[in-house]
């Protein structure tokens, strides 16, 4: 471990010179992944000095103990061989899996999607409360949330809207989210008291740098319109909303939260981008969970991953069989704990499959 860690810290002293040069500097693509590089392995290098302390001390309280000192001395001796040891395999575990190479995606910011299924309005209203959900979540990490597009329900909630996420290591916390969304309670509109199902589609795209996807503006066909969401009479009676249509493949994104065309069209690219981006990414997550048998990973976006059970007050992930009896407080934002069970999933996986490497 320690020999690994030793090339590792070769690496981040050549990294730590390079982030300072100027022609590194100039070089945005580089200097944002130089950069990226080095906060993750100065994390990887306090790791290792925390685990050369341990096996010092283990090494010294041996020694001690070994000696046959004093009552005293070998007392202290025997407790700091027990701490270190108590402490060593946890940080290994940590070790091992930043060593794991790491999804250049995690870090990324987000473009999140949410789309009313079956369900009719009870769908919308579903899909205002998991952007409710969502929004405080952001909120209790610090991270900016954005509207970029909406369509509002017509009893509430929307039949679609978009926003962008940013924060630290943001696609890594919500790619969980993504697939469809199940809820089971009894709908304002309903009179006999029955409980119905409905659904909403959640979309995470990691956001998608210039140099990440190249778009040949051939290739997009652009649209003004007059805005039809809210914002006042000035941004409803200007063409100011925008339509993008990326011929080759047929999506389309699009962006009327600005007053401005100018931005609308810049953030519109910035969701086409992203889209774009997502296509490819899910080709490769398919592989890679096919490689893999991932559970929580399988780049379907049609897979039901999670039911919110109201006259139980349930909330239930499918991929991991994981319920929680805490249905309001997840509705209101706290999805720590399930981002949590999903992640240590997830990592066990990547440690298992990468136990030869070790």
């Amino acid at each position: 471990m320690v020999d690994k860690l030793n090339i590792v810290k070769q690496r981040f002293d050549e990294v730590s010179d390079l982030i300072i040069q100027p022609d590194i500097i100039s070089d945005q693509k580089r200097y944002v992944q130089l950069t990226k590089e080095y906060k993750d392995l100065k994390d990887l290098m306090d790791r290792r000095s925390r685990y050369i302390d341990l096996i010092n001390n283990i090494h010294e309280a041996e020694e001690i103990i070994a000696d046959g000192s004093e009552p005293e001395m070998l007392e202290m001796a025997r407790m700091q061989l027990e701490e270190a040891q108590q402490k060593l395999p946890a940080l290994e575990d940590e070790i091992k899996l930043m060593l794991i190479p790491k999804d250049p995606e995690d870090a990324k910011d987000v473009v999140v999607e949410i789309r009313a299924g079956t369900g009719g309005d009870e769908a919308s209203i579903f899909a205002g409360d998991l952007f409710r959900m969502y929004t405080k979540y952001c909120e209790s990490k610090g991270w900016k949330t954005n509207v970029i597009d909406l369509s509002e329900g017509t009893s509430g909630g929307y039949k679609e809207i978009q926003f962008e996420v940013a924060g630290e290591d943001v696609y890594g916390t919500l790619k969980f989210e993504a697939g469809v969304h199940r809820v089971q309670r009894v709908p304002q509109t309903e009179t006999q008291g029955r409980v119905h199902t409905s659904a909403a589609t959640v979309m995470v795209l990691p956001e998608a740098e210039d140099f990440d996807v190249q778009i040949d503006p051939k290739d997009v066909r652009i649209d003004f319109f007059c805005s039809s969401g809210p914002g006042g009479q000035s941004v409803n009676t200007t063409y100011s909303a925008v339509r993008l249509t990326h011929l080759p493949t047929g999506l389309v994104a699009q962006c009327q939260d600005q007053k401005s065309q100018h931005k609308n069209k810049e953030k519109a690219f910035k969701v086409l981008r992203s889209r774009l981006y997502d296509l490819e990414l899910a080709k490769r997550q398919e592989e890679d969970a096919a490689k893999r048998n991932s559970q929580v990973s399988s780049g379907d976006r049609s897979a039901k991953i999670r039911t919110y059970n109201y006259p139980q007050g349930r909330v239930t992930d499918h991929r991991i069989g994981l319920t929680l009896y805490d249905l309001q407080n997840i509705i209101d934002g706290d999805i720590q704990k399930i981002i949590d069970e999903l992640s240590l999933v997830e990592n066990t996986e990547k440690l298992r499959d990468a136990s030869e490497i070790f």
